[in-house]
C-alpha cells in the first residue's frame, strides 16, 4: 500500500489558487511590529458603535471562550502571494457574536480592532459571511502568540490582512473608514480573486478617498 495523501496535498487537488498566488507548504509569521503578551486578567473583547440598542457588549476572556465552539475549513492567501490551503480554523462564529450584538439597520461597515491600535476595516456583508470567524484553534491546536493568539479574525473570501491577529473588538460603522494597511496603499476590499491588492487598482465606490 502506498502512503496516504497529506492534508496538504489534499486540498491543493480541492483547491484553486488565486491569481499571482503560490502554495504555501506551512504557515509563515508575517506581521507589523512586536507580538503582544496576553494578560488574560486584562483582556476584554468589545462590540461598539452603531449597536442595534446603543450600548457597547464586553466579554472577558472566560466570558468569550464559553462562547459556541465552530470550525469553518478554509484556506489564507496573503497579500504577499502565498496561499495556505485546507486549514481548519476553531472559534466563534462572527454571525454568532453579531447575533448578541447586533448592529443597527443602517450600518454598513466595521472596523475590526486589534492590539497596538491596528485596525481593519471591511463591508458588513463580508464580516458576516457565514465563515468567517474569530479563530482561536488551527487544526485542531491554539494559535501560537504569533499567530495570534488568543484571537484573529479569518474571512476566508479575503486577503489575510483583512483577518487580523490579536483581535480586541469591532466597531459597527455607518460609513466607510480605511484601516490600518488601508490608509497605507493596500486595496480597501482585498479579493484575492480579483487580484485587489493595492490602493491604486481600487475602482470608483471602492472605497473612501486616501
Amino acid at each position: 500500500m502506498g502512503q496516504p495523501e497529506s492534508r496538504e496535498h489534499r486540498a491543493s487537488e480541492q483547491s484553486e489558487l488565486p491569481p499571482g498566488q503560490r502554495l504555501q507548504r506551512g504557515w509563515p509569521v508575517t506581521h507589523y511590529g512586536p507580538v503582544p503578551k496576553f494578560k488574560p486578567d486584562r483582556w476584554e473583547f468589545r462590540v461598539f458603535g452603531a449597536t442595534a440598542d446603543g450600548d457597547k457588549h464586553c466579554w472577558n476572556h472566560q466570558e468569550f471562550s464559553a462562547l459556541p465552539f465552530s470550525s469553518v475549513v478554509a484556506d489564507l492567501h496573503c497579500v504577499t502571494k502565498f496561499s495556505m490551503l485546507g486549514a481548519e480554523w476553531g472559534g466563534v462564529l462572527v454571525r454568532d457574536v453579531v447575533a448578541l450584538a447586533p448592529p443597527a439597520p443602517h450600518v454598513t461597515h466595521v472596523m475590526v480592532w486589534a492590539e497596538y491600535g491596528f485596525s481593519s476595516n471591511l463591508r458588513l456583508d463580508d464580516f458576516t459571511s457565514g465563515r468567517s470567524l474569530f479563530a482561536t484553534h488551527k487544526d485542531g491546536e491554539l494559535l501560537t502568540a504569533e499567530h495570534g493568539f488568543p484571537l484573529r479574525l479569518v474571512v476566508p473570501h479575503l486577503y489575510a490582512w483583512k483577518g487580523p491577529k490579536w483581535v480586541r473588538g469591532i466597531e459597527y460603522m455607518t460609513a466607510d473608514r480605511r484601516g490600518f494597511w488601508e490608509e497605507r496603499g493596500y486595496h480597501n476590499i482585498g479579493d484575492p480573486w480579483k487580484e485587489q491588492r493595492y490602493s491604486y487598482q481600487e475602482e470608483p465606490g471602492d472605497g473612501p478617498e486616501l
